[in-house]
């Protein structure tokens, strides 16, 4: 287990985790001539238009086709390489999940899918572009591993920890800027959550960028002498239940929290990991089975609850 609060970075300069995604690819396609890169004519928007400047005969711009986008993928990762298909989550694996499922899991070829505008933070796009069933669609595929970086740094090791397995895997990454709390030092392994902050409380389980908020909350509820723990789930499957089980034995609350639904996602490996084992009660925090709204980020994050002093409300409701 990480020594709480070791690896965190307090200093971190705001920055889009899609940044981190694309940054790392050309990174990795420096050192690996198997990696290639595809898009569905969000190159810019999905932040592989560095790789296709640098790694031109390694790029593939199939135009807007998502299904197209998987399967010319899963052709070229059945020819021995490695291919990152990338465009907004509402449509990769929105609009291409049948493809992904034959095409990609089935068949177990190398396709790592990268959605670069997820959740409500996609803001005034509103409702068909915030996604927030991607985690549910891809979590019940078999052979496909789930990333879900909390920030630039972690989405960078997403890259190289899904390029490693040489299987399917989604890594989920969003549009807006939010600051980097980990360092390059923080351990990330593949199916291990990391402790960010210990407690003997409450435990919030969190995600994405909801990993930031639910530290900030942490901190607020710390000054009201509520000892709260911070576990960053940052690998959705495979699933650490065993690092659930033991703080939800250990505290009398446990939240998890996630910019999706709350069926499918975070809170349903929460609940099945505890329902397995027995522990404390769960109360699941994200969208309530609804769409959201369309406005600016920082509006939807306080209308549904979703930023810090949302969560330091509910949890100081729940207890």
């Amino acid at each position: 287990m990480l020594n709480p609060e070791m690896h965190l970075n307090r200093e971190g300069k705001p920055t889009a985790l899609r940044d981190g995604f694309g940054k790392a690819i050309v990174e990795l396609a420096e050192k690996q001539n198997d990696v290639w890169a595809l898009t569905a004519d969000v190159a810019e928007s999905s932040r592989v238009h560095w790789f296709a400047e640098k790694f031109p005969e390694r790029f593939v711009q199939v135009g807007v086709a998502e299904q197209n986008l998987a399967g010319v993928g899963a052709g070229i990762a059945s020819c021995g390489k490695v291919a990152f298909i990338s465009a907004f989550g509402a449509f990769n694996p929105g609009r291409n999940w049948d493809q992904i499922r034959v095409s990609v899991c089935y068949n177990d070829v190398p396709v790592i899918v990268h959605a670069s505008h997820t959740g409500i933070t996609v803001g005034p796009d509103g409702a068909s572009h915030q996604v927030l069933e991607d985690i549910a669609l891809t979590r019940s595929l078999p052979n496909m591993s789930i990333f879900v970086p909390c920030d630039a740094e972690e989405a960078r090791k997403a890259v190289f920890a899904a390029y490693s397995k040489r299987k399917p895997a989604y890594i989920r990454t969003g549009r807006e800027k939010m600051p980097i709390i980990t360092t390059a030092e923080t351990p990330f392994e593949i199916g291990k959550a990391n402790v960010l902050r210990d407690g003997s409380e409450v435990v919030i389980f969190a995600c994405g960028i909801e990993v930031y908020h639910s530290l900030q909350a942490a901190e607020m509820l710390e000054k009201e002498g509520v000892s709260v723990a911070v576990v960053n789930v940052h690998t959705i499957k495979p699933f650490d239940s065993e690092t659930v089980q033991r703080y939800a034995s250990k505290c009398m609350l446990a939240v998890s929290v996630e910019e999706h639904q709350i069926n499918g996602g975070l809170g349903s490996a929460v609940a099945e990991a505890i329902a397995e084992k027995g522990g404390c009660r769960l109360v699941r925090h994200g969208i309530q089975d609804s769409f959201a709204e369309s406005g600016e980020a920082p509006e939807l994050m306080k209308k549904y609850k979703l930023d810090a002093d949302g969560i330091y409300e509910l949890i100081k409701n729940e207890l």
